[in-house]
């Protein structure tokens, strides 16, 4: 049997018991309480008709006719079963039955005789019946008889049926309502579990302590009304906020990507969103079981690492492509020097070298020998050549000066990257010709300054701080991730980017960029 079933059954046998003994006990009460009722009743009578002076002095003569017909219209009077007169020994001088006048009565009489009042439900010549037995007494007080005033034990009966039949239907229509209840509850409860069996929900805690706590992955559940309802250490980690069950989602401080995951998305799979330091892969499934929509699910897997190395790898193939592309150029250079050499022109073949070892060789001009880290080098001169396909000149501006190597290349090339590449494309869609953009590169000790200024539209001023948020990009194709991560990356640093100037110049910021020259020096 089911557990639902289970729980009916044992609901409903519940509320009959306690039913079935509520019904035993009013039942008795009702009982013992007709019992006295009727009792008093003839107790009552007894005495009224013990006080009349004409009924004692009919005993005291010995008159039975009289006090028959005297016991006969009070017993008319009262309805009573019967009335019994006897004198001081217990002989009766009345009964509906005459031919039982003038025997002793079938009852005990002494305790009526000794001047006492009994109340009693007795058997008698006519059946059981309640009665009242008082003394009579004659003018001066001595008793000279009793009076015993009965009704009968059926009337008793009936009443008592009358009255439990209107108990019983009391008591039928509350066990109905219990039963009622008990199924209304038990519809609710297997409602409410889905279905589901205790042993079932038993196994789903320990499945989800299990997938919470013994994967890696951050896990962020939400109910249907957009609360949290479960989640685990490690999205709290990831999140670097606290997920207090119940909390709604809207009060949380969560990437604008996440939160409209969890408030309506619908299955989304490896979408890249930022929150504090990290890079993480978010996934989404709605949850839901038949027709019922229980939630959604959020799963959240650190990719910060993985991120650093596609950084790096794209550093590698920039330079890779500077090098492809440069390739050609070189050899028709030496073709060049060979040339001069080969027809005697010396002079010539000297300044042409001259003219190499001042910088031009990659491209950036005299400010190229200010830069002394080969990735900033490499990097930059892939990017002329990028955006010289695009029709836009990429210049190192003259004031650059970097002396040292880069201490954190991943980081600093990430932040000039995405600021060299929004500078293009701006500057190839703007309206200003020649299409443009400048980058100086200044060091302080181990800062790194860096500033990119493009021909572009620019960028209006109510959106300066808005365009480094995620998923806010002004390009068709674009993800809205580039500005988000160069923050990060220099937040990363101990420093920042933002937008200043008429111009709407990039500014970057980065402590502990660079090299100190003692560092230098020993990594040599």
């Amino acid at each position: 049997m089911r557990f639902a079933r289970q729980a009916l059954v044992l609901q409903v046998g519940l509320i009959t018991l306690v039913t079935a003994i509520g019904f035993v006990l009013v039942a008795s009460l009702l009982d013992r309480h007709l019992v006295d009722q009727y009792s008093q009743r003839a107790l009552t009578a007894a005495r009224v008709i013990a006080t009349d002076t004409d009924l004692a002095d009919e005993v005291a003569r010995g008159d039975r006719q009289a006090v028959r017909d005297q016991a006969e219209r009070a017993r008319a009077a009262s309805g009573a079963l019967f009335v019994v007169v006897t004198d001081r020994n217990g002989i009766r001088l009345s009964h509906p039955n005459p031919a039982e006048i003038g025997e002793r009565v079938s009852t005990d009489p002494r305790e009526a005789l000794a001047g006492n009042e009994v109340v009693a439900v007795q058997r008698g010549t006519l059946g059981y019946s309640a009665r009242g037995k008082v003394p009579l007494r004659d003018p001066s007080g001595a008793v000279i008889g009793q009076v015993s005033i009965g009704f009968d034990a059926a009337d008793i009966t009936t009443a008592l049926l009358r009255l439990i039949g209107t108990t019983a239907a009391f008591t039928g229509g509350a066990l109905l309502v219990g039963v009622a209840g008990a199924a209304w509850l038990t519809r609710m409860l297997k409602r409410r579990t889905l279905g589901l069996e205790p042993q079932e929900l038993a196994e789903l805690v320990r499945q989800r302590e299990a997938v919470l706590y013994g994967i890696g992955e951050g896990v962020l559940a939400v109910d249907a009304d957009g609360a949290v309802s479960v989640r685990n250490r490690e999205a709290e980690r990831l999140l670097g906020i606290p997920l207090e069950p119940g909390t709604p989602v809207s009060d949380l401080d969560l990437p604008p990507r996440v939160r409209e995951l969890l408030l309506g998305g619908g299955q989304v799979d490896n979408l890249i969103t930022l929150t504090g330091e990290r890079v993480l892969v978010v996934g989404h499934r709605p949850v839901s079981r038949g027709d019922v929509a229980l939630g959604s699910v959020l799963t959240l897997r650190d990719r910060t690492d993985l991120e650093s190395l596609n950084r790096e790898l794209d550093k590698v193939r920039s330079t890779a492509d500077t090098l492809r592309a440069q390739r050609h150029e070189f050899t028709n250079r030496l073709h060049t020097l060979s040339g001069l050499l080969q027809t005697g022109r010396q002079e010539e073949a000297v300044d042409y070298v001259q003219a190499l070892t001042l910088g031009e060789i990659t491209g950036l001009g005299p400010a190229g020998d200010a830069v002394r880290d080969p990735y900033l080098v490499a990097f930059l001169s892939a990017k002329k050549s990028v955006a010289a396909e695009k029709d836009v000149a990429l210049e190192l501006a003259e004031t650059s000066w970097v002396p040292t190597p880069l201490a954190a290349p991943v980081e600093v090339i990430t932040v000039v990257g995405n600021l060299v590449d929004n500078a293009i494309d701006a500057a190839r869609v703007g309206a200003a010709r020649p299409a443009r953009v400048e980058v100086d590169l200044l060091a302080d000790g181990t800062t790194l300054h860096v500033s990119v200024v493009d021909t572009g539209d620019g960028v209006p001023e109510d959106r300066r701080e808005e365009i480094f948020a995620e998923s806010v990009t002004s390009k068709p194709d674009g993800n809205g991730l580039g500005l988000a991560l160069s923050r990060q990356a220099a937040r990363g640093l101990g420093g920042d980017v933002w937008v200043t100037g008429p111009d709407s110049s990039f500014v970057a910021k980065m402590p502990r960029a660079l090299e100190t020259p003692a560092s230098e020096e020993a990594r040599a």
